[in-house]
């Protein structure tokens, strides 16, 4: 059975998700890949407490489109940056790929999930996208800081609150 989530998420509906469920979220997240993580450790644009990341680089938008393709991508390169932002209160990462070992142990530690998003479905997941601005680094292109408010944004329990793992 699918379980719709409606963002931001709480601590009630963390612990209800295990590894491999299979999630709709409805929300609004917020995008960031390698470069945009560089900078945020520095100083973050944005409150991240209770909120969701999501690791990926949205293609231009075409005429009369809101975003353009936006799958995700490998969430692995980020783990230095997963541990630092999860201790800063952030409660969700988008993403795809196995997670480092302290990594994936940093979602027990700090209540939270990882989600993984289907791989090759950037243009399905585009269509999930009902609006979508610039937040910040606007001069890193598909890299810049989106906030995206998503509908029924199709996603798999990677690594849920209590630390189990679809990749064990």
């Amino acid at each position: 059975m699918i379980k719709k989530i409606q963002l931001p998420l709480t601590n009630k509906n963390i612990a209800q998700l295990k590894a491999g469920d299979e999630v709709l979220l409805t929300g609004t997240v917020y995008t960031a890949r390698d470069a945009a993580h560089q900078r945020m450790v520095k100083k973050l644009p944005l409150n991240i407490k209770g909120a969701v990341i999501y690791h990926t680089g949205p293609a231009p938008a075409k005429p009369g489109e809101i975003i353009g393709s936006c799958g995700p991508t490998t969430s692995a390169r980020m783990d230095a940056y997963t541990l630092i932002f999860l201790h800063k209160g952030l409660k969700a990462i988008i993403g795809k790929g196995r997670l480092g070992d302290e990594a994936s142990k940093a979602f027990k530690k700090y209540q939270a999930v990882y989600f993984i998003a289907p791989g090759g479905c950037g243009a399905l997941l585009a269509d999930k996208v009902k609006q979508s601005a610039v937040i910040a680094y606007k001069d890193l292109g598909c890299e810049a800081v989106y906030k995206l408010e998503i509908e029924n944004f199709p996603v798999i329990i990677g690594i849920d609150a209590k630390g189990r793992s679809v990749y064990r």
